[in-house]
C-alpha cells in the first residue's frame, strides 16, 4: 500500500486511454506532479518520495503500458506512444498543466511527454537514465571503459533478442530482478522484501516480460524519436538527477543538448534514487520545483 503524508491510503483506479488501460494512484492536492516508473519496477517505487511531495502537490502515479497493474497491450511500447498514454491520464483526471518526474525509462518516456505535449508540462525531472540515439546503445558494447565503469548494459542486447529471454526468464522472474535491482545499486539493502514481492507479482503475471522486454525492443524507434524532438529545445526547466555510481552526471551532459535550462545534482548513490536516498532526492526536487514553477505562467 502507498500512502500520503497523513498516512491516508492513495486513491486507486483504471483510465481507458490511447488504446489500453493504466492502473494509477493520486494523492494530495495543489498544482500537478506525474511520477514515471523505470524498468523492472512499477508504480510502487515511488511509495518513499510521495508522502514528502503530497503536501504541496497533487500526485499521480501510473504503471506505465505493460508494467504493474496496467493492461499488456500486444503493441505501442515505444517512448512516444507511452508519453501520450500519460498525457490522456492526465487530462482524464483533470489536470491541464503538471510537471513530470521520471526516472530510467520513466525519464525517457517523460522527455517524450514534455517534447510531445509542451503546453501541458511545466517542468521535468529526469533521473538516471540515457537517451536512445544519444549513446545508450553504446553501452551494450563489450568494452574495458564500460565493464570498469559498471555500465556495459549487457541486458539490452539480451532482451532484444526475440523468443529466447522469454524463454530463459520464464519461471526465474524473481532471480532476474532481484539481481538487476540489487546489481544497480550502491545500496542494495534499499530493495526491500516488500518491493522486491510487488515486481516479481507483477512481472511474473501473465505478459509481464513479455511487455518489459517489447520496451527494451522499441529502442531504435526510440532512438528516432529522441533525435526528432532534440531538433526542438524544450523550454521548460529541467533538472537532471544522477546516482554517483551509475548514470552520475551523463544525465545532465545529455540534457543540455535537449533543453536550454537544465540543473543537475548527483547523489551519492546507484541506480535508484527514489529507494536509495528518498529524503535527499525529495529534498532537490521539492527545491527545484518550487523555485521553477511557481514563478512561470501558463
Amino acid at each position: 500500500m502507498m500512502i500520503d503524508h497523513d498516512g491516508t491510503p492513495m486513491r486507486t483506479g483504471r483510465a481507458a486511454v490511447n488504446g489500453t488501460s493504466l492502473h494509477y494512484r493520486t494523492a494530495g492536492a495543489g498544482p500537478a506532479v506525474v511520477l514515471l516508473h523505470g524498468v523492472p519496477k512499477t508504480g510502487y517505487h515511488w511509495r518513499y518520495l510521495v508522502p514528502k511531495l503530497t503536501p504541496e502537490y497533487t500526485v499521480v502515479v501510473p504503471d506505465l503500458r505493460g508494467l504493474g497493474d496496467s493492461a499488456r497491450p500486444s503493441g505501442g511500447y515505444d517512448s512516444a506512444t507511452m508519453a501520450d498514454d500519460v498525457a490522456e491520464l492526465m487530462v482524464h483526471l483533470g489536470h491541464e498543466r503538471y510537471a513530470v518526474i521520471g526516472e530510467d525509462w520513466g525519464a525517457v518516456i517523460g522527455y517524450q511527454l514534455a517534447a510531445r505535449h509542451r503546453d501541458d508540462v511545466t517542468a521535468l525531472v529526469f533521473a538516471e537514465a540515457l537517451f536512445p540515439g544519444f549513446g545508450f546503445e553504446d553501452h551494450t558494447a563489450l568494452t574495458p571503459e564500460n565493464v570498469d565503469g559498471g555500465m556495459h548494459l549487457w541486458h539490452l542486447g539480451f532482451y532484444f533478442q526475440p523468443d529466447v529471454p522469454e524463454m530463459l526468464i520464464a519461471g526465474h522472474e524473481r532471480e532476474l530482478i532481484t539481481y538487476m535491482i540489487k546489481s544497480e545499486r550502491s545500496r542494495p539493502d534499499s530493495a526491500t522484501p516488500d518491493a522486491i514481492e510487488e515486481y516479481v507479482r507483477c512481472y511474473a503475471m501473465p505478459g509481464g516480460i513479455r511487455a518489459m522486454l517489447s520496451i527494451y525492443r522499441a529502442m531504435l524507434v526510440d532512438a528516432e524519436q529522441n533525435r526528432q524532438a532534440a531538433r526542438r529545445k524544450l523550454d521548460i526547466p529541467v533538472l537532471a538527477l544522477g546516482g554517483a555510481q551509475f548514470v552520475g552526471d551523463r544525465a545532465e551532459s545529455q540534457l543540455r543538448t535537449m533543453a536550454h535550462d537544465v540543473a543537475g545534482h548527483v547523489f551519492d548513490a546507484g541506480h535508484d534514487l527514489a529507494e536509495e536516498v528518498p529524503g535527499e532526492m525529495a529534498g532537490v526536487v521539492l527545491s527545484f520545483l518550487g523555485a521553477k514553477t511557481r514563478v512561470r505562467t501558463p
